[in-house]
């Protein structure tokens, strides 16, 4: 799969192409229902296949504060996209610039003139242009004038629901790891890479690999069982404590794993965390020994778990 960061890296070659829009966070099984229909027209037509998502996501540029968490950053979109039939992901960078592009601009310049779609995939509620102003009805219409085809998929539904990225945000900050893995058709995981930290869980004898975010707001908190990809012999057991660290008075969120049975140096190292089991939510403790004693108990709690497996 190719990445093209930005408008202004398209080229010739990219012209003439099956396209979706959106932002794709998760991937879950509605957005796989799109690819799915995306790869099977590129075939049918024997065109590339391509993906165009923001950077930021338009409610991050627009209200940043009260955005909603990701579910994935831009690096994992990509790792899980290379697994689809993409020939070519498009990332568009959403500033103000963009932002003020009238619709119609967006669909001339951009669809016509720099991808020269020839078949566009569209959700049941995908707007565009500036205000919002474009919509399936304004598509349709230049497709007739530019010779190209609008699909509009249908709502894709499990249980009577939607599924959506709100749907699995909410189930996650629940705990409900199994209904997440339901719409997701896959177990929730995050990625990044081991930064240096404060050491001070080696100090009560817990060491842990510390994994920043790169999110603004993380959509799971809590402690978990879970199992790290990346390292030698994975997966590894470990159980993970992601939030603020409120004991220690800590004031960025971060995603802290601790290995079972494993001591290796691994900073550096880009991992995977999937999350099997939700042990119980972040809490301040009075004391460093009271924190030590409770994550003897998760540990345990952990190794239940995976013997249960």
């Amino acid at each position: 799969m190719e990445v093209i960061r930005g408008l202004h890296n398209l080229r010739a070659r990219h012209s003439g192409c099956v396209v979706t829009i959106g932002n794709f966070d998760g991937i879950h099984l509605g957005h796989q229902s799109v690819l799915g229909e995306l790869a099977e027209k590129a075939a049918e037509m024997d065109l590339s296949s391509l993906v165009m998502v923001f950077e930021p996501h338009p409610q991050e540029f627009f209200d940043a504060e009260n955005a909603p968490a990701r579910l994935t950053r831009f690096r994992e979109k990509v790792q899980i996209l290379r697994r689809f039939a993409v020939d070519r992901l498009l990332c568009v960078r959403f500033d103000k610039k963009f932002a003020s592009i009238p619709a119609q601009d967006f669909v001339q310049q951009i669809l016509i003139e720099k991808l020269g779609v020839r078949h566009l995939i569209i959700g049941d509620d995908f707007r565009f242009g500036h205000g919002r102003s474009g919509d399936v009805e304004m598509l349709r219409a230049a497709g007739e004038t530019e010779n190209f085809q609008v699909m509009n998929m249908r709502t894709f539904d499990m249980d009577g629901e939607r599924v959506s990225s709100t749907r699995i945000r909410a189930a996650l900050k629940i705990g409900e790891l199994n209904v997440a893995e339901k719409l997701l058709g896959r177990s929730y995981r995050m990625s990044g890479r081991v930064v240096q930290g404060d050491q001070r869980g080696r100090t009560i004898g817990f060491p842990t690999a510390n994994i920043y975010l790169h999110r603004k707001v993380s959509p799971i908190t809590g402690v978990f069982a879970v199992q790290v990809f990346g390292l030698d012999d994975e997966p590894l057991q470990a159980v993970a404590n992601i939030g603020t660290r409120p004991t220690v008075d800590g004031k960025k969120c971060l995603l802290e794993v601790h290995l079972l049975d494993f001591d290796q140096d691994v900073y550096g190292r880009h991992v995977q965390v999937m999350f099997l089991c939700k042990l119980r939510e972040e809490q301040r403790f009075e004391s460093l020994d009271d924190l030590k004693q409770q994550i003897h108990r998760d540990v345990q709690a952990a190794r239940d778990i995976f013997e249960q497996q």
